[in-house]
């Protein structure tokens, strides 16, 4: 283990954009430089198509070397299912006898529902726990990217809430408090598994948060992915996560003799000069994505020499390796107090509507929604002792305002 968390490219976009292929592309770059990289791939059936009948077999749940300085593994939501029910099923053993219930074999799990995401964070701790240099993860499609990035947030919030780690102080009252209120407390194993969940989900909050963390989006030029894109814009800013580049993937030739093929290549191209004004370094929106055009070879990439060719996958963009210093918060408190009496908190959320903007002030927290996707913030000392008195949009930027409340604010003498 390195004990640093690797360079880490997070690779998504809408379904059929060719996530995979980017993904490899990039793994494949990065292995070529030198960079000792672990390709990541959350599709069940692995990218071993993309990278040659070699890796199709090596491409496991455990890291296998395809080709020099580049190891493959996959996502198995079974195996995680599996593995995951029989240790609980372990735990809970003495209950289970008690109720004479009968366990159950490994050979009669099958997933349920959801097993699919928590597999992935279950790789991405393995993964960022490594001896990797980069790390590159070939997401699902666009929106439940965004839904699997924003889970450890979400459930560190929630087992912080149902079995805060306070309680656990409180393990020996736990057999006097049963008798007085004639319920059964939880034992002590279900405080101690929370711990280790959220010890876990900590580890991968941890690595999406890495200032050497980056999304790769990959898109088809045309109408459908310009949607998908702008509502993505929103899920990305919310969450706070940095893209470090755009890839219009499937471009075609401008200069083909082929009427029907020039005229699919110049409506690429209006969507191409919309995403380059409307997303690209300079923007009005200010995302500041940077472009990486991959031209149409004509056919599926397939193996390793067609995804050396994609040359403009090879930039890993700025240095933002594991020694990196973190950017400044992109969500600041502006001191007003002297001036207005207020302190404004800034969250830059750019290309978002008014309209699709939803703000909740909670006890201590801040419940922001912006389209569809929603985000719970934990407040500032200092603007926990404030109450809000508005909130207005200007230049991509939501702007907060928060005043002071005598009765918390600390006097000065």
């Amino acid at each position: 283990m390195t004990g640093k968390t690797p360079r880490t490219v997070l690779v998504t976009g809408p379904g059929g954009a060719g996530r995979t292929t980017v993904a490899a592309a990039t793994a494949l770059a990065a292995a070529r430089r030198g960079d000792r990289t672990l390709l990541l791939c959350a599709d069940p059936a692995g990218p071993g198509a993309v990278l040659g009948t070699a890796a199709t077999t090596a491409a496991g749940v455990e890291p296998a070397e395809v080709t020099p300085g580049l190891w493959v593994a996959r996502v198995d939501p079974a195996d995680y299912f599996r593995n995951e029910f029989l240790a609980l099923q372990e735990r809970a053993a003495a209950a289970l006898d008690m109720l004479g219930a009968r366990r159950l074999d490994g050979e009669e799990l099958t997933e349920l529902p959801g097993a699919e995401q928590f597999a992935l964070l279950q790789a991405l701790r393995r993964a960022a726990a490594g001896d990797w240099n980069v790390l590159v993860v070939d997401l699902p499609p666009l929106r439940d990217a965004l839904s699997v990035l924003a889970l450890p947030e979400r459930l560190r919030r929630l087992i912080g809430r149902l079995l805060p780690a306070e309680r656990q102080a409180a393990r020996a009252l736990r057999p006097m408090i049963a008798q007085l209120a004639g319920v059964p407390m939880p034992a002590g194993w279900l405080y101690g598994a929370a711990a280790r969940r959220d010890e876990e989900l900590a580890a991968v909050q941890a690595l999406i948060g890495s200032p050497s963390t980056t999304v790769r989006l990959v898109a088809e030029p045309g109408p459908a992915a310009a949607d998908a894109l702008r509502v993505a814009r929103d899920g990305l800013s919310l969450y706070g996560l940095r893209v470090d580049a755009l890839v219009p993937n499937k471009v075609l030739p401008t200069d083909s003799s082929d009427a029907w093929l020039a005229t699919l290549a110049a409506q690429q191209q209006k969507c191409l000069d919309g995403w380059s004004e409307e997303y690209g370094p300079g923007s009005d929106s200010g995302a500041g994505w940077p472009l990486r055009e991959v031209r149409h070879l004509g056919r599926d990439p397939r193996g390793l020499d067609d995804l050396a060719g994609l040359e403009a996958l090879a930039d890993l963009g700025p240095d933002l390796g594991p020694d990196t210093e973190p950017d400044p918060d992109p969500w600041w408190v502006e001191d007003r107090r002297e001036d207005d009496g207020l302190l404004v908190w800034s969250l830059p959320l750019p290309g978002a509507v008014k309209a699709d903007i939803g703000l909740v002030r909670r006890g201590d927290e801040l419940l922001l929604t912006v389209g569809p996707f929603h985000r719970i913030v934990p407040l500032a000392g200092a603007l926990r002792r404030c109450t809000v008195s508005g909130a207005a949009l200007t230049d991509g930027v939501l702007k907060v305002r928060f005043t002071p409340d005598p009765g918390l604010w600390p006097r000065t003498p």
